[in-house]
């Protein structure tokens, strides 16, 4: 009543300022306590380390420099085995960088033009309308547009992610290679700006930035220069990420199709095999998106890229489109040379998994060599891979004449464009034999329980041998023999002096360095087999497949 008595009597003007002056104070300390909060949380985000060890992020990322065609064959990395060597490359990092985050990360929204392209007997993963009462709908930014079906990796369980996996890096780096295996609102912008940015709604979650070459040879400094950098980011909220052009309704892959490529090796041992191990999980139902891409390359291997995607390649480096998905896979996870390390495989895949995938997609007949207890009075198929340059067998005819003595039917062939057509004439042999180099890749068309016999070069080249061939062959269901060869067996007699030290000290040749060394044991040598040496090696692969 007091109250009400003194207020009563004040000046309405008085009263008016009064209550004014009230309100302006109210709301000046709800701003200053609301701005507090907000610095306290952007303060305690910055705080949270997420930085990369720190040899990664001591090296610089190279970007695409010149134009000089990469040597055809590369440079051996180390392993326990051959770290002493001087022909292998060291351990050093090379083509990934984490990039804190700053202002000048952030990627203007711009709209780009649409369109699809006509698929060739395939379809476009991109997103279809859907009824929203349907459950199979998720509207980001545009339609509705139907879920992702993903297999489930077998070493995954079926739980949510949890909160500490939400707050791991976006990417793993490796020696090999690194891989950024992303969920969530994922945009994709090939052309001009080559980023793949996750949008992310939580103010609390960090901004994050990679510069990742989807190339498996990280380590290789001959290479990697020459492969583009993808840029990975999160961003928080819409405003700074592009709209979606394309809605895709299956996860996507990114990748390069550069480097070593049209290397038959290293066709296999840096994308082919790698690319496995990372779509196969999907069964078809995934998205290639590539860097660099040559489509004249992925036509000779047509079988096996439709076999691994259902859809049309999205040329990275051309499309203006902006891809949208739910799971993104930038980069190919990948082990060693021609292997798969099934603990780290999503599915637990292994190289004998590989060879079966290409027996499958070339609809190769024969899932076993022949057992010759089984199946007397048939002679096995030996294969002879004849190099017409260099590291050729000179005396292939009497070769032969030894191999058909001893019991073997013989096959001498180099391969051909047509990989199809000799996919099945290496399944239809129970043996194969070469010199060291990319013809042997063809084992992963051997039945298994087939022999692979490698001849290693003379020169100190065992260790090179062991890494590329024996150690891959030995972990499948191969069966595997080696013979390297003596001087007396290499044509270098013909052109060096037996005091040199190409015969004399092979070491101080790989301490020129891997080119030189190349060039020497690998380009000028060929072989001529010492067969009565040799015989014994084409007994026991017929003892081999007797047991």
């Amino acid at each position: 009543m007091k109250l009400a008595t003194n207020v009563r009597g004040l000046d309405p003007r008085s009263l008016g300022v009064g209550v004014l002056t009230g309100c302006f104070l109210v709301s000046l300390t709800y701003v200053t306590m609301y701005k507090s909060d907000m610095l306290s949380s952007s303060f305690l985000t910055s705080q949270i380390s997420w930085s990369t060890d720190a040899a990664s992020t001591r090296h610089s990322v190279e970007g695409v420099s010149g134009t000089r065609k990469p040597a055809p064959e590369s440079k051996p990395r180390c392993n326990s085995s051959s770290a002493g060597s001087d022909l292998c490359e060291g351990n050093e990092f090379t083509g990934s960088l984490r990039i804190s985050p700053s202002e000048s990360d952030i990627i203007p929204r711009e709209k780009t033009p649409g369109g699809t392209r006509k698929p060739d007997n395939k379809k476009e993963g991109i997103g279809r309308p859907c009824d929203p009462k349907s459950g199979r709908c998720q509207v980001v930014n545009g339609p509705p547009t139907l879920v992702d079906r993903l297999q489930t990796p077998v070493s995954s369980g079926s739980k949510k992610p949890d909160v500490e996996a939400q707050m791991r890096p976006l990417c793993e780096t490796g020696y090999r290679s690194d891989v950024c295996d992303i969920h969530g609102d994922i945009r994709i912008i090939g052309k001009d700006l080559s980023s793949v940015i996750l949008v992310t709604r939580s103010r609390a979650a960090r901004n994050e930035s990679w510069q990742v070459k989807p190339y498996a040879r990280k380590w290789d400094h001959g290479v990697m220069p020459h492969v583009k950098v993808v840029n990975v980011k999160s961003e928080n909220g819409y405003v700074a990420a592009p709209q979606c052009t394309v809605g895709h309704t299956v996860p996507a892959i990114v990748f390069a199709t550069t480097g070593y490529i049209g290397n038959y090796f290293h066709d296999f041992t840096d994308v082919l095999v790698p690319l496995f191990q990372t779509a196969r999980q999907f069964d078809g139902e995934v998205q290639f998106v590539v860097s660099s891409c040559n489509f004249w390359w992925i036509s000779k291997y047509k079988p096996y890229f439709d076999k691994l995607s259902r859809y049309e390649i999205i040329d990275y480096d051309k499309d203006a489109r902006v891809h949208c998905f739910k799971h993104v896979i930038v980069g190919l996870r990948s082990d060693e040379d021609m292997m798969i390390d099934p603990s780290k495989s999503p599915m637990g895949y292994t190289m004998s998994d590989f060879m079966g995938f290409m027996r499958r997609t070339y609809s190769l007949d024969r899932d076993h060599a022949l057992r010759i207890s089984e199946a007397p009075g048939k002679k096995p198929r030996l294969l002879i891979i004849s190099r017409s340059q260099t590291r050729r067998f000179v005396n292939v005819n009497k070769i032969v004449g030894v191999a058909k003595k001893v019991g073997f039917e013989v096959v001498v062939s180099e391969g051909g464009v047509n990989l199809a057509n000799f996919s099945r004439v290496v399944n239809s042999c129970d043996v194969m034999m070469g010199v060291h180099g990319a013809g042997l890749t063809n084992f992963v068309f051997l039945p298994p329980d087939a022999v692979l016999i490698q001849v290693v070069p003379f020169g100190g080249l065992d260790w090179v041998a062991s890494t590329y061939f024996a150690k891959p062959a030995r972990k499948t269901q191969l069966k595997y023999l080696e013979y390297t060869i003596g001087e007396d067996e290499s044509t270098l007699t013909e052109l060096f002096p037996r005091d040199d030290p190409v015969f004399r000290d092979p070491k101080s040749i790989h301490k020129l360095g891997w080119f030189k060394m190349g060039e020497i044991y690998l380009t000028k040598q060929n072989v001529r087999l010492d067969l009565k040496r040799f015989k014994p090696v084409l007994l026991e692969a017929l003892r081999l497949l007797r047991d």
